[in-house]
């Protein structure tokens, strides 16, 4: 039987996941095992150009065979199946549907055999019944157990796998977070503009003005003290303001960059699935 350390030594050997029928189907991918008991339960085949796509095998009934795996399917059969992402942990839904699809195929395949071997005489069907003991399809010892586990339960499911008596219903729950993200970005930037600034400024100049005055006994001496004729000449200077424009730089304010959080209100819909349980021919009046 194979065990978790097996399929891993071919994961490392890169072997191939061979079909019933003796074709390669496609190269080993990952392996799955359950939660419970660590046991290996799915493996994958990459299938497809350059192994693009993968599909799910179960390894019940599965042998290796050097550094190959054998499963009990064919690689028509295997490529057909039910498409699951291959994200690391299979759902209960998504397991119940590769069951429900292999314990067909496994019947199916053990039909085929059992009416090949009807047509052989009793040694060889004696003998092909020891060689494939212990490498049996999927389904045929999974059956023996329902058959058991049915003795002990009341009713059985019909769509797949029995696993108790009860029925599990599930309902999607929505869940709303927020997260940050960049919306826009503001800056600060300064820039030099040029304007014209008027102002008016008082100003002084001085200006001649003729005096004249009469010869009086004040001033007859300072009159009389030069020649009696002669020629001269006075000079005047005159001065005036002029407007003398002068720049300094002078700070005026400080300006920064600075955040406020505004509280919104953002109203979400989203669609959410829920199971619904019907139950069929049970009177729900009866009291025991």
């Amino acid at each position: 039987m194979l065990n978790r350390e097996n399929i891993e030594n071919l994961l490392t050997k890169g072997g191939n996941v061979i079909g019933s029928d003796g074709e390669k189907i496609g190269s080993i991918g990952q392996l799955y095992a359950d939660d419970d008991t660590g046991e290996p339960t799915w493996v994958t085949v990459k299938t497809g150009l350059f192994g693009t796509s993968q599909s799910f095998v179960p390894v019940e009934g599965a042998h290796s065979q050097g550094d190959d795996l054998v499963v009990p399917f064919t690689k028509e059969h295997v490529k057909d199946a039910p498409r699951v992402d291959v994200d690391g942990h299979l759902t209960p839904e998504e397991e119940d549907r590769l069951y429900t699809y292999y314990e067909r195929g496994a019947r199916t395949y053990s039909d085929t055999r059992t009416d090949d071997v009807d047509t052989r005489n009793d040694v060889d069907f004696q003998g092909d019944a020891d060689l494939n003991a212990g490498t049996p399809t999927a389904g045929i010892g999974r059956d023996r157990d329902r058959d058991a586990t049915d003795r002990h339960t009341v009713g059985h499911d019909t769509s797949g796998p029995t696993t108790d008596d009860a029925m599990t219903r599930s309902e999607e729950r929505l869940h709303v977070g927020t997260e940050r993200e960049a919306t826009g970005r503001a800056r600060l930037r300064k820039y030099v503009t040029t304007e014209h600034v008027t102002k008016t400024v008082p100003v002084q100049r001085e200006e001649v003005r003729l005096e004249r005055e009469p010869i009086t006994d004040a001033n007859r001496g300072e009159a009389l003290s030069g020649p009696d004729i002669s020629e001269e000449e006075h000079e005047v200077i005159l001065h005036e303001e002029r407007p003398v424009v002068e720049k300094e730089t002078v700070p005026v304010e400080r300006v920064r960059l600075d955040k406020d959080v505004v509280q919104d209100d953002v109203t979400v819909s989203e669609e959410v699935r829920k199971e619904h349980i019907d139950a069929d021919g049970v009177d729900r009046d009866s009291r025991r």
